[in-house]
C-alpha cells in the first residue's frame, strides 16, 4: 500500500471489469480520477474546481465509486452535515479491456481529451508526434510490442520511484487502425 499526499491508497489496480472501464471512458469521471491523482477531494471542492453543481458531481463520484475507483478515505462534520472526502483506490490504474471490448475505442478517446486538456495548460517541455503509416502485418505486431514495452517502463519507473519526489511526467500512447484491425 502507498501513500498519497493524503490518504493511502493500493500501489496498483488492474482495472478490468466493464463497469469499470464504462465508468472511465466518461470525459468527466477521468478528470475526477486524475484531480483525485493529487490528493483527497469533497463533493463541494470537486464541484468548484470542475465549475459544475455538486449534484452533476455527486453522481459522477457515485458512479465511480460503485466500480470501485474511487473510495471515501475520510469524513468530517460541517455544522449537522458529514462530508465526505474520495480518493482513488490505488495510485496506478492499469487497464486491460479484454471482457469488454466495445469500451475500447470510447475509453481510449476520452483519455486523448484528458491528455489533450493537460497539454494545453503545460507551459514547455511538450514532446508530441503524431505519425500515419502503411504497415505490414509484421512491422505493426513489433511496434505494437514495443509501445507495450514503453508503457510498462513507464508504468515500473511509477511504481518504483513513487515517493511523490520528482516532477510529474505524463505519457499518452494510442494506436490504432481506421478499419479495426488488431496490430497484434
Amino acid at each position: 500500500m502507498d501513500h498519497f499526499a493524503d490518504y493511502d491508497a493500493e500501489d496498483v489496480l488492474v482495472v478490468r471489469e466493464p463497469e469499470q472501464l464504462r465508468a472511465v471512458a466518461d470525459d468527466l469521471r477521468a478528470k475526477i480520477i486524475a484531480i483525485l491523482r493529487q490528493r483527497a477531494r469533497s463533493t463541494q471542492e470537486l464541484a468548484q474546481e470542475l465549475d459544475l453543481p455538486k449534484g452533476t458531481v455527486g453522481h459522477h463520484l457515485k458512479v465511480l465509486e460503485n466500480a470501485r475507483l474511487i473510495r471515501v478515505v475520510r469524513t468530517r462534520k460541517v455544522r449537522a452535515m458529514t462530508e465526505k472526502f474520495y480518493g482513488r483506490t490505488a495510485r496506478l490504474f492499469l487497464f486491460e479491456a479484454e471482457e469488454a471490448p466495445d469500451t475500447v475505442p470510447g475509453m481510449c478517446a476520452s483519455m486523448l481529451r484528458t491528455a489533450a486538456d493537460e497539454v494545453s495548460q503545460a507551459r514547455a517541455g511538450v514532446n508530441f508526434a503524431h505519425v500515419r503509416s502503411r504497415l505490414n502485418k509484421k512491422d505493426a505486431r513489433r511496434l505494437a510490442n514495443r509501445l507495450d514495452r514503453l508503457v510498462h517502463d513507464f508504468q515500473a519507473a511509477e511504481q518504483r520511484d513513487g515517493d511523490g519526489s520528482g516532477d510529474v511526467y505524463s505519457f499518452v500512447n494510442a494506436y490504432w487502425t481506421p478499419n479495426g484491425a488488431d496490430p497484434k
